[in-house]
């Protein structure tokens, strides 16, 4: 975000009516000083109230005036000027006080969920639940960028706006954040495979189709689904690994029911077939590249090189 205070600002004693005007630096309106202050100084008014006490001063601009030099800093809505205000602190959200620390909070958590599918959302679009839902999704995406290790929950609550306090209310430790994160990513990829292998009997379609969703959800979807495919190639923490595994296994259940029942050449060991596929499926998200080819283009090649080969004898 921009700087919320316009160069040399800082210099300028706290408003007060009956005060003389500042001096501009550098040619800036004199508007724009005092709604970049006011910004600062008192960052939930709002621009019919900020045009009312510039007016104070004699200087006479529009509520659509003041909101353009908002705009112009990137300072529009209450949330921006308190985050600003947040960004620019050494004391960070101690810098607010505790009614705003709460606008915040709330502003942070639905500009999230306006950001989430309503059909993503959890039944009855409970406002525990969704604040849960949006704490998966950062965590998610946090662990996915940084690591398990590289990630606290001060960085989680930095991620999604919300005060650390407000994550271990609903995850009592980074581990079962994590936990919670890779059992909700394996709920919703089982939920689309169950889904779209249900709409077939053909054996060889209907794996077709579940690489179509485990590919796809890799590459394409939430920070959940990513985080949850990345590790099932690549989990460091032997522990969490282990804690992991009832989901992993689970999961992994429906692709071995999948090759069970495929038509192969006898004798052939089913086992190394479905380890291929998946680690071969798990892989991709290192090296794909959006616009080449499709997730679905790429799990369809995979199941048809396993099937007919790439020998044209």
């Amino acid at each position: 975000m921009l700087a919320i205070i316009a160069p040399n600002t800082d210099t300028v004693p706290p408003m007060q009516p009956d005060s003389p005007l500042p001096s501009a630096p550098d040619d800036t309106p004199n508007a724009e000083v005092l709604i970049l202050r006011l910004a600062r100084e008192d960052p939930e008014l709002g621009q019919v109230a900020v045009a009312a006490r510039l007016r104070e001063f004699g200087v006479s601009i529009s509520p659509s005036g003041v909101r353009y030099i908002w705009q112009k800093h990137g300072l529009e809505t209450t949330v921006k000027r308190l985050q600003a205000l947040v960004d620019q602190s050494n004391d960070g959200l101690a810098a607010l006080s505790d009614s705003q620390r709460a606008l915040l909070e709330r502003g942070t958590l639905t500009a999230q969920l306006a950001r989430t599918p309503t059909s993503g959302r959890e039944a009855g679009g409970d406002e525990l639940l969704d604040r849960r839902k949006v704490i998966l999704n950062g965590a998610a995406a946090l662990f996915s960028e940084a690591g398990y290790d590289r990630t606290s929950i001060r960085d989680i609550a930095r991620r999604v706006g919300l005060l650390p306090g407000s994550v271990y209310h609903h995850f009592p430790s980074k581990e079962e954040l994590y936990l919670a994160v890779h059992r909700e990513g394996f709920r919703r990829v089982m939920e689309a495979v169950d889904a779209a292998i249900g709409e077939t009997t053909d054996p060889w379609e209907r794996l077709r189709r579940a690489c179509e969703v485990h590919v796809e959800r890799i590459v394409a979807g939430s920070s959940v689904d990513r985080v949850t495919g990345h590790s099932l190639a690549l989990t460091g923490n032997h522990e969490l690994l282990s804690k992991i595994r009832p989901a992993r296994d689970a999961y992994e259940a429906v692709f071995r029911r999948l090759v069970a029942e495929l038509p192969v050449t006898p004798g052939t060991d089913r086992s190394l077939f479905r380890l291929f596929l998946l680690g071969g499926m798990n892989w991709v998200y290192l090296w794909y590249r959006e616009g080449k080819h499709s997730p679905r283009e790429i799990a369809d090649a995979m199941v048809e090189m396993i099937r007919n080969g790439v020998d044209n004898l």
